[in-house]
C-alpha cells in the first residue's frame, strides 16, 4: 500500500489553513478598526440614545414703571407648572390619561391624544397650580403613573390690572413677547435658556451622579424701567375716556412726552384690554397702541411745523404779512379755508396759525419755492418734513408694530403742487401722534429732535442698574430764534380760540394747535361729514416741559373736531400736569 500523501490534496489542506488564516486576519483587522480607531466614533453612537438635552427656561425680566422716582414693578413674573410626559416610557397610556385627565380637569382622549404622538417631549398642559403639581407628583410617588412630571415655569402677572395694557404687551403661551414693550425688547426680557446634557438610564431618566452630566446655567432676562410715570398714566387713562365719551367718539389716543428729553412719560389708547386676559380679546387691533402704529393725516396741527420751516428757511419773517385771498386754485383743485377765516384780506405769518388758514400754509409753501408752487419749494418742505421733523420714518421707539406714515414724494408724480398744498396743511400725508409730538417737541425745545423713549433703564441678571442716555437725531432742526416765535405763536393761538382760552393759566406757559382733517374713504376721496380731532399742545414754566398730543376718531358732536372733541382733552390734561405734576411756574411770578 502506497502511504505517500496524494498531491493534490496537499495543496489543498494547505489552501485550507491559508484561508482561515486570511479569514482569521481579516477578522483581527476589523476588529482593530473597530475597537481601537473608531472607538470614539462607537462609543459617541452607543452613548447617544442615552444623552438626553434638557432645556431650562430662563426668568424673563420685570418691567418697572416710575411712581414718583422709585422704580416699581408694573409686569411681574409668578410660579406655574407645566405637566409634561414621555409616552415611550408609559406602559398603559389609557390608564394614565384617565388619571391625569383628572387631575387637570380636562378630557381623557384630550390626554390620550398627546400620549399617543410621536415625540418623546408632550407637554399636556400649562400655566398649572402648585395644587395640581402636587397631585401629579403623588400619583407618581405612589406608583399610580409614570412617565408624567412638572415642570417649573412662570407666567406674566399684573399687579395694576390694564394700565398702559397697549404700551406693554402680553406673553403669548409659547412664552413669545407680542406687542409693546414685550415684543420689541424680546430679546433682553426673555434672557438665555441654560441646558442640562445628561447621561440617563434605560427609561430616560437623568442619571445625576454621572460625570459626563454638563450644566448651562440659565441667563435670566433683564429688568427694564420704564419712563411712565405710574400716576400720570392712570390720570390719562380717566381722562382719555371721558373726553372721548364727552365727544360721543368711541376711540382715540393721547401721550405726554418730555421735549427735553425723548422720554415718553404716560401713552394711553381706548378702547383698552387686560393684558392677563389677553386670550379673551376678540378683535386683535385692540392690542395695537395706535399711537404708534395707526398714522393718521394729522390736519391743521401740521402748521406748527409748516410756519417754524418757512420761518427757519428764511422764506419768511416773524413781522411779515401778505395778501391772502381765502382761496387758491391749483392743478385742477381748490385750497379752501373755513367759513370764519374772515374771507380775503391782509394777514401775517401769525394769522396762519392764529385762524388756521389754509391758504396761509400754502402761501408759506409758495415763499418756500421763491413765491410759487415749484419743485423748489417742494423739496424744501420735503427735506423738513423728513430730515428735520424725521416723519415718514419710524421713530424706533421700543414698541411692536410701529408705522414709518408716509410723505409723497416731491418729484415724482401727478397734481405733485396739490398734493403738497395738501401736506402743508396735514392732508395727503400721514404721520402717527408720536411723530407728530416728537417732532412738535423738536419745535418748541429750541431745535433738537430726541428719538422718543420707553426706556429709562436697564437691570441686568445681579441687579445692577444702568440708565438710559438722552439720544440725539437731529440738534439742528430749527433755530433758537424760530423755536421761542413757534413757542409765543402757540400760547396765541390757544388763548385765541374759543375753546381752549379758558386753559391758559396764569404763572405758566400753556399753548397749542388745533387740527381737524377729513376721514379718507377706502375707496379714495374723503368723507364729506366725518373728521378726526388732533390737539399738539404745551404746559411749562419758563420753557415746554410736557407736550401733549391728543386724537379724537370721528367724534359725533357738533362743530370742528379739533376745537370741539380734541381741544377740551388737551385742556384737562394740560390742568392735570399743572395742578398734580409739579410743572416749573414762570420764573418771578
Amino acid at each position: 500500500m502506497n502511504l505517500t500523501p496524494n498531491i493534490s490534496s496537499k495543496k489543498r489542506i494547505q489552501l485550507g489553513y491559508a484561508f482561515i488564516l486570511i479569514v482569521g486576519m481579516l477578522f483581527i483587522a476589523r476588529l482593530f478598526y473597530l475597537q481601537v480607531i473608531r472607538h470614539g466614533y462607537y462609543q459617541d453612537q452607543a452613548s447617544a440614545s442615552q444623552l438626553k438635552r434638557y432645556e431650562i427656561p430662563a426668568e424673563r425680566g420685570v418691567i418697572y414703571a416710575l411712581d414718583s422716582t422709585e422704580a416699581v414693578p408694573i409686569v411681574l413674573n409668578e410660579l406655574r407648572y407645566q405637566i409634561v410626559a414621555d409616552p415611550e416610557i408609559i406602559p398603559d397610556k389609557e390608564e394614565t390619561a384617565l388619571k391625569v385627565a383628572d387631575v387637570l380637569g380636562v378630557n381623557k382622549d384630550e390626554v390620550l391624544e398627546k400620549l399617543n404622538g410621536q415625540s418623546r417631549y408632550e407637554i399636556l398642559a400649562k400655566k398649572q397650580t402648585k395644587e395640581v403639581k402636587e397631585e401629579i407628583e403623588k400619583l407618581y410617588a405612589e406608583g399610580e403613573i409614570v412617565g408624567v412630571f412638572a415642570e417649573k415655569t412662570t407666567q406674566r402677572v399684573y399687579p395694576r390690572g390694564q394700565l398702559a395694557s397697549q404700551v406693554l404687551g402680553f406673553v403669548n403661551d409659547e412664552g413669545e413677547g407680542n406687542y409693546g414693550v414685550e415684543e420689541s425688547l424680546d430679546d433682553k426680557l426673555a434672557g438665555t435658556a441654560g441646558r442640562v446634557k445628561a447621561l440617563t438610564d434605560q427609561n430616560g431618566i437623568p442619571l445625576l451622579a454621572s460625570g459626563e452630566n454638563v450644566l448651562e446655567e440659565p441667563v435670566d432676562g433683564e429688568g427694564i424701567v420704564l419712563t411712565i410715570d405710574i400716576a400720570m398714566q392712570e390720570q390719562l387713562e380717566a381722562l382719555l375716556k371721558k373726553g372721548l365719551n364727552n365727544a360721543k367718539s368711541e376711540s382715540g389716543s393721547a401721550l405726554i412726552i418730555d421735549p427735553n428729553n425723548g422720554q415718553i412719560k404716560a401713552m394711553a389708547n381706548y378702547p383698552t384690554y387686560n393684558p392677563a386676559e389677553f386670550n379673551k380679546v376678540e378683535d386683535p387691533l385692540v392690542f395695537n397702541n395706535a399711537n404708534v402704529s395707526s398714522p393718521l393725516e394729522p390736519g391743521s396741527i401740521m402748521k406748527t411745523l409748516t410756519t417754524a420751516a418757512a420761518l427757519d428757511q428764511g422764506a419768511v419773517s416773524v413781522d411779515q404779512t401778505y395778501y391772502d385771498p381765502s382761496f387758491y386754485s391749483i392743478d385742477d383743485a381748490v385750497v379752501r379755508n373755513i367759513e370764519e377765516d374772515g374771507g380775503a384780506a391782509v394777514r401775517s405769518v401769525e394769522d396762519i396759525m392764529r385762524l388756521s388758514l389754509n391758504t396761509g400754509a400754502t402761501w408759506l409753501l409758495m415763499q418756500m419755492g421763491g413765491d410759487e408752487l415749484n419743485e423748489q419749494g417742494r423739496e424744501a418742505w420735503y427735506d423738513y418734513m423728513v430730515n428735520h421733523y424725521q416723519l415718514g420714518k419710524a421713530t424706533n421707539v421700543e414698541q411692536g408694530f410701529e408705522e414709518p406714515g408716509y410723505i409723497p414724494d416731491p418729484t415724482d408724480g401727478f397734481g405733485l403742487n396739490i398734493r403738497y398744498a395738501n401736506t402743508s396743511f396735514g392732508q395727503g400725508m400721514t404721520a402717527t401722534p408720536l411723530q407728530m409730538a416728537a417732532a412738535v417737541s423738536s419745535v418748541v425745545n429750541g431745535g433738537t429732535y430726541y428719538q422718543p423713549t420707553l426706556v429709562a433703564g436697564t437691570y441686568d441678571e445681579s441687579g445692577e442698574y444702568s440708565g438710559s442716555d438722552a439720544k440725539v437725531v437731529n440738534d439742528n432742526v430749527v433755530s433758537s430764534e424760530v423755536s421761542s416765535t413757534i413757542v409765543d405763536f402757540m400760547q396765541t393761538v390757544l388763548k385765541g380760540n374759543s375753546v381752549t382760552r379758558k386753559y391758559a393759566r396764569d404763572g405758566y406757559i400753556v399753548g397749542g394747535k388745533t387740527g381737524t382733517a377729513e376721514i379718507a374713504r377706502p375707496e379714495g376721496g374723503y368723507y364729506e361729514d366725518r373728521f378726526n380731532g388732533t390737539y399738539s399742545g404745551f404746559v411749562g414754566g419758563d420753557r415746554p416741559e410736557y407736550v401733549i398730543l391728543v386724537r379724537v376718531n370721528d367724534p359725533k358732536i357738533p362743530g370742528y373736531a379739533g376745537s370741539q372733541a380734541a381741544g377740551p382733552l388737551f385742556g384737562s390734561i394740560a390742568n392735570m400736569l399743572i395742578d398734580n405734576f409739579s410743572v416749573t411756574s414762570i420764573s418771578g411770578q
